[in-house]
């Protein structure tokens, strides 16, 4: 378990924070080990800079998982970011009760809500990828740079491009359902250390001997 003081995963240079500690929305939830990198901004403004349109009103969560890598600029546009498509027009009455009489206990009525957005764990998000609400990214699944994910990612795919489409697999469906099974991120930290070279080197048997 990563200590609560400890914001900063290497000794030199603040450019990456591990993001449970920095996020204080209670409707921000992120694993344990999951870092984010930010050569521009603050990484610590996270939750300000990156994490948008996420408004109490809607009752929406970002749940972010373990040993996740989200890369500068990776940005996550909630609900509010949408306007509602069922209406004549896309213009936002709603949200200017004010000025056309309307009930303001209607302004979420100006946006169509999708829901959650739900990262799974050991996901890479790509330099300024963006994540639409609604969507799901599975477990060990790459998110190419400046990628926009529209719809749910299944886990260990990588994908890319506007909207974004599936890639191709990180490995066999054999390989994914043991990886699945074995779900090394949640193991404890000693025996993770214990077992990165057969991580590393991609030794599913090995893993699979020391689960045993």
């Amino acid at each position: 378990m990563i200590p609560q003081w400890k914001i900063y995963p290497r000794s030199q240079g603040h450019s990456t924070v591990y993001l449970q500690n920095v996020v204080t929305d209670p409707s921000i939830t992120v694993g344990e080990y999951t870092t984010y990198d930010d050569f521009v901004n603050d990484p610590r403004e996270f939750q300000k800079n990156n994490v948008l349109y996420h408004y109490p009103v809607n009752q929406e969560r970002l749940v972010i998982g373990k040993f996740c890598s989200i890369a500068c600029g990776a940005k996550f546009l909630f609900n509010s970011a949408n306007h509602a498509m069922a209406p004549l027009t896309t213009y936002p009455f709603p949200i200017f009760f004010e000025e056309w009489d309307l009930d303001v206990g209607q302004v979420a009525e100006a946006w169509d809500n999708k829901g959650d957005i739900v990262v799974g764990n050991d996901v890479w998000i790509g330099y300024e990828a963006v994540i639409l609400a609604g969507v799901t990214i599975g477990d060990g699944a790459i998110i190419g740079a400046r990628a926009v994910v529209t719809k749910d990612v299944p886990p260990y795919t990588i994908v890319g491009g506007v909207p974004a489409q599936p890639i191709r697999k990180r490995f066999s469906e054999d390989t994914i359902g043991r990886l699945l099974v074995l779900c090394w991120w949640d193991w404890p930290p000693e025996k993770i250390k214990a077992v990165l070279p057969a991580i590393w080197s991609g030794d599913v048997a090995a893993l699979e001997r020391i689960e045993r």
